[in-house]
């Protein structure tokens, strides 16, 4: 219209007229999992090492609390050992989450689950939406559950509107383990008649591929945003 002129601004300054905000790219992935024996905790270990290895980006390795059907029975705000546990703001502040679990009757164990039982808010408001997940698991035997666990782990990630992120068969060793790992996610074969030595090789350099290929995909959906 006639006397309006455009206002001008500096190269600098953000545009008046683009509706959408900048946004902090966030840089953490989180690791989150139950583990009982340790080979769960082991393959999260392996996983955010594949996830430090993406240059901007980091792993933040949380836990959960056991659960008991005491209704007395508590646990200590903090662990006495490994990572701290986690809190529902550590999913909202990452880029991605890579959720482990070892197999309970083909299905994920009940500490995880009560933990993901709690985050109806985050499920209300979107927070996880658009975001990138893998899941990994550990089982005491060959036909354990593995990708009945790991398929399970992915329904309530589905309902956040996450993108799942699993392991391509561009990965060799997915064609040559002799132990564990699926185009599912990272998993270990514990061996139950025999003591666990801990994950093969195979198993951690599937693990660390999938905690790289998550932080990857994490990064482009930020940058492509």
């Amino acid at each position: 219209m006639a006397g309006e002129t455009t206002p001008k601004r500096h190269a600098y300054a953000p545009d008046p007229y683009n509706t959408r905000s900048p946004k902090r790219l966030m840089n953490d992935i989180l690791v989150l999992y139950y583990s009982r024996n340790g080979a769960t905790r082991e393959l999260a270990q392996a996983i955010a090492q594949g996830v430090d290895s993406v240059p901007g980006m980091q792993a933040r390795v949380r836990t959960v609390p056991p659960v008991s059907t005491v209704c007395e029975a508590t646990q200590p705000d903090i662990p006495t050992d490994g990572p701290p546990y986690a809190e529902v703001r550590d999913l909202e502040e990452c880029a991605g989450v890579a959720l482990g679990s070892p197999t309970r009757f083909g299905n994920m164990a009940a500490p995880l689950k009560h933990f993901l039982d709690g985050t109806s808010p985050q499920w209300l408001s979107g927070a996880l939406a658009g975001k990138p997940a893998s899941v990994f698991t550990s089982t005491g035997s060959l036909h354990g559950g593995q990708e009945t666990t790991l398929l399970s782990m992915m329904l309530p990630l589905l309902h956040h509107g996450m993108l799942i992120v699993g392991i391509p068969y561009t990965e060799p060793k997915l064609t040559t383990t002799q132990t564990g790992g699926t185009p599912y996610g990272a998993s270990h074969f514990a061996r139950a008649e025999t003591a666990d030595s801990g994950i093969s090789a195979d198993e951690k350099a599937l693990a660390m591929a999938l905690g790289a290929r998550l932080a990857t995909t994490a990064l482009t959906l930020q940058r492509g945003a």
